[in-house]
């Protein structure tokens, strides 16, 4: 049974059924206390839980080590925060670049993949339009996490799979603030899996 609902949801994002993307296909859903809200301007952002926010202070003192090139310090404080709250996306991203920069393709993948999950559940299933503006604070690092995911999986000689990526991106943010549009045309003409 399990084998069918996946491979029904793939066809659902195949057809455009599901958010209206390929998210189905590519991100499972997770239990997280990252959500969503429709603002009154139109726009959608993801409301991080407390604990995520408390974690400012230490994801910018990360920040500060990962520009000094304290990398094993920042990878370790990390890995604790994550560790703390597995619903820091931030966390995960950083994560993610740093085993995206010393070419650890699969675990920043993971990373970047997790992180994706996190937002990607806390979206409603009708999807938003386009609507999840990278100009809000709170959406920043889910949409980088999308577009690092894809890079991954391009390096990983998957680059169907990182076009779906990218599609998803797109929906989220019409605006294609990180230019996926561009990248998704480029890649579509790369051999399969």
């Amino acid at each position: 049974m399990a084998k069918r609902r996946k491979h029904d949801s793939r066809n659902r994002a195949a057809s455009g059924g599901g958010t209206g993307a390929a998210g189905d296909a590519i991100f499972k859903r997770r239990p997280s206390g990252v959500k969503s809200r429709r603002r009154p301007d139109g726009l959608w952002e993801l409301v991080h839980p407390e604990m995520v926010l408390e974690m400012a202070d230490d994801l910018a003192e990360v920040q500060s080590m990962i520009d000094a090139g304290e990398i094993d310090v920042a990878v370790d404080e990390l890995r604790w925060l994550v560790e703390e709250c597995r619903d820091a996306i931030e966390a995960h991203y950083l994560l993610g670049e740093i085993a995206f920069e010393e070419r650890d393709f699969r675990l920043a993948r993971g990373h970047f993949g997790y992180a994706c999950e996190l937002g990607w559940t806390a979206l409603p299933s009708g999807g938003v339009g386009g609507k999840l503006s990278y100009t809000l604070p709170g959406n920043k690092h889910l949409l980088q996490s999308a577009k690092g995911a894809a890079y991954c999986l391009r390096e990983l000689g998957k680059p169907k799979t990182a076009v779906l990526v990218l599609k998803e991106l797109l929906s989220w943010d019409a605006a294609d603030t990180l230019g996926a549009g561009p990248l998704i045309e480029k890649w579509s003409t790369e051999k399969a899996e």
